[in-house]
């Protein structure tokens, strides 16, 4: 894989993000879910920096130039690197920074690796959003993955970073060994209730080379399946959404070296859009539930929610066919119909449900 990509996302209007990977650097722990290779790539130095950021800003349209712009240090643990290791890294940054190249940096890190000497240091250099691995508020499942921290380090740093007047990313796990649907949405709760400013949600994968590997093998750890996946992670993303708390993604970055080493798990390119595409069958499933005229029914929705409605292989069409008794389904973008709404048109009139509508 490419060790430096473009994320940003035009229709998000989220910042250009140029990711620089850090794979278990500053980690004192083996966590038993983790095998960064796989999931990162190979570290960068310091001094390929300021050439790898040149080409990043050469390559943005001349839209997303004239957005924000990113550095982020993803993987390892950055503020438990050394220090002089962290400032090297900070300070190849800090001249794009003066040039308004560059709007900020990110960092990813521990719960347990956030002191008031760090968070002057990141602020002094330029950092602005902190995203923490907190994978779960479980104490119990903590240990069970050799974590090495506790939920209580989560509500500190939380706490800390807020104060500093930094934005707070919490990156989440669901599927780990002795993680429950119900200990998942216990914590998803402890999470609305620190405010974050995004969490970042993915399921456990068997990484092949990373701990979790020989328990799978040995048949102590079941993975989650997909559709285990997709029903947990609509239930959180409809609370999250009705918090208010923003979810920059759901599953993996889809990359060839991870489709190498994935070995179980509940792994899809498009899981957000599965997880979406759920949604949008419960919610026309909420609609129909009164019975139909004469198996005919058309929706609407926003354009952009289409496909999501359809679902994958026009699975979800199918799927209301079969329930209801339907012979004919239509399905309707309409820039008037707000995203988030679906509204269901027959011959006896017309009704509509937004997606906060469901149940959580």
């Amino acid at each position: 894989m490419n060790q430096i990509q473009n994320h940003g996302e035009n229709r998000s209007g989220r910042p250009a993000i140029l990711p620089v990977f850090l794979p278990h650097s500053g980690c004192k722990e083996r966590c038993l879910f983790c095998n960064q290779k796989a999931t990162g790539g190979k570290t960068v130095a310091p001094s390929s920096l300021p050439r790898s950021i040149e080409s990043f800003l050469a390559e943005l349209s001349p839209e997303r130039r004239l957005g924000e712009k990113q550095v982020a240090f993803y993987g390892g643990t950055f503020t438990a690197m050394g220090q002089e290791e962290q400032l090297q890294y900070l300070r190849a940054v800090r001249p794009f920074l003066a040039s308004q190249q560059i709007d900020s940096i990110r960092i990813s890190t521990r719960p347990d690796a956030i002191s008031a000497e760090s968070i002057e240091t990141l602020k002094a250099f330029g950092v602005q959003t902190v995203e923490l691995g907190a994978q779960t508020m479980n104490d119990e499942i903590l240990s069970l993955c050799q974590r090495g921290h506790s939920a209580e380090d989560t509500d500190s740093a939380v706490v800390r970073l807020r104060r500093a007047g930094l934005h707070v990313g919490l990156h989440l796990m669901i599927g780990l060994p002795g993680d429950t649907l119900d200990r998942f949405l216990r914590s998803l709760e402890q999470v609305i209730a620190l405010r974050p400013n995004f969490v970042r949600i993915h399921p456990t994968l068997v990484l092949r080379g990373a701990p979790l590997e020989a328990s799978w093998g040995n048949g102590n750890y079941r993975p989650l399946s997909l559709d285990e996946a997709i029903a947990w992670l609509k239930k959180g993303l409809l609370r999250l959404e009705r918090a208010g708390i923003a979810v920059a993604r759901l599953g993996l970055q889809p990359t060839e070296e991870l489709n190498r080493h994935i070995l179980a798990g509940p792994y899809h390119p498009a899981l957000r859009q599965l997880v979406d595409s759920s949604i949008m069958l419960a919610m026309a499933r909420a609609l129909l539930v009164d019975g139909m005229d004469d198996g005919v029914v058309s929706f609407i929705c926003h354009p952009r929610e289409v496909s999501n409605l359809r679902g994958q292989g026009n699975r979800n069409v199918q799927e209301l066919k079969k329930c209801f008794g339907l012979c004919e389904i239509g399905i309707v973008g309409q820039e008037a119909v707000p995203p988030g709404r679906i509204a269901l048109r027959t011959r006896s009139g017309e009704r509509s449900i937004q997606r906060k509508d469901l149940p959580v």
